[in-house]
């Protein structure tokens, strides 16, 4: 890369036909740093306001994603409902309330595996589930928005290396911000069972059920874990499990001096479309920011092995 210590009236002594070639690329360079820098970085703003500030909602309505909340803007925000799905198992149905990065409604039907009984349970009128992952992700745009909006149209970049610098922070903040939504996080069962989502509900979920809602790419994600008690007697060898984004059958954990195995496992989805919007709008921006360090790379390699 451009070596930010050597300017380029440092450059070896050259002949005249040189000297030309690279009056031309200084200015060539030079028009680059002033014009096109700020150019990028513009259509990255506009293009992580898009992201941040609105989002096609059927493909018609604007809604505010993933803008900083402001007084009584979450109300103003449109509730969309998402149907669960999936095309294997009937066990659990259920529609989300999506508002925003909060789910504000849950209303879940579960099949017991034994009995057939089918259980149904919602989100308390009072409470909603922040989901942390889109909130994360928020964060990290704003923190990109801020680092673009370091340097305005009249700043001038002396240095390829200055640009670099800017562009490898802003690609940091993106790349966490993608991960977020395309890496959930891995929990542990009695972390699942201790979690503050198990208090959302009404009824209340029994002992032997517990939930995690969750993003994965585009997809707002519930697993519902059916458990059993271990007896004090059993000859099963008792392993505990660890971390996970998805524990399955036999997995078992140990709670206020019991110890759980899970007995069955129930995977639901709905696909939420300003998500896959907003990963769109993640590898634009990605892009060129790659594609302005491939520019500036150029010329390096350039004044690095273009023999005078």
């Amino acid at each position: 890369m451009l070596n930010p210590q050597r300017s380029l009236s440092e450059l070896p002594k050259m002949s005249a036909a040189s000297q030309v070639e690279r009056a031309v690329l200084e200015e060539e360079f030079n028009w680059l740093l002033r014009e096109e820098v700020h150019s990028v970085l513009k259509q990255l703003q506009d293009v992580l306001k898009r992201c941040s500030d609105v989002v096609i909602l059927c493909r018609q309505e604007a809604s505010r994603r993933f803008s900083t909340p402001t007084p009584g803007l979450e109300s103003q925000q449109k509730q969309e409902n998402f149907i669960l799905g999936s095309s294997t198992m009937d066990q659990v149905k259920g529609v989300l309330t999506l508002q925003g990065e909060a789910l504000t409604q849950a209303d879940i039907n579960l099949k017991v595996a034994k009995s057939n009984q089918v259980m149904h349970f919602q989100f308390r009128e009072d409470k909603m589930w922040k989901l942390q992952q889109i909130q994360d992700a928020r964060n990290h745009v704003t923190q990109a928005l801020q680092l673009l909006g370091s340097h305005n149209e009249s700043y001038h970049f002396k240095t390829g290396a200055e640009v670099n610098k800017l562009m490898d922070a802003v690609m940091l903040q993106l790349t966490r911000a993608r991960n977020r939504l395309t890496t959930p996080a891995s929990m542990t069962l009695p972390e699942l069972a201790t979690s503050g989502l198990m208090k959302m509900f009404t009824p209340p979920m029994p002992g032997d059920v517990m939930v995690n809602f969750y993003i994965n790419l585009s997809k707002l994600c519930l697993t519902v874990y059916q458990l059993h008690v271990l007896p004090s007697n059993t000859t099963k060898s008792f392993r505990p499990a660890g971390g996970s984004v998805l524990h399955h059958p036999g997995s078992m954990f140990e709670l206020n001096n019991n110890r759980f195995e899970v007995s069955h496992v129930h995977k639901v989805e709905c696909v939420v479309p300003w998500l896959s919007d907003t990963l769109v709008f993640f590898t634009i921006s990605l892009q060129l920011c790659q594609q302005l360090k491939d520019k500036i790379s150029v010329f390096s390699s350039f004044w690095n092995y273009r023999p005078f």
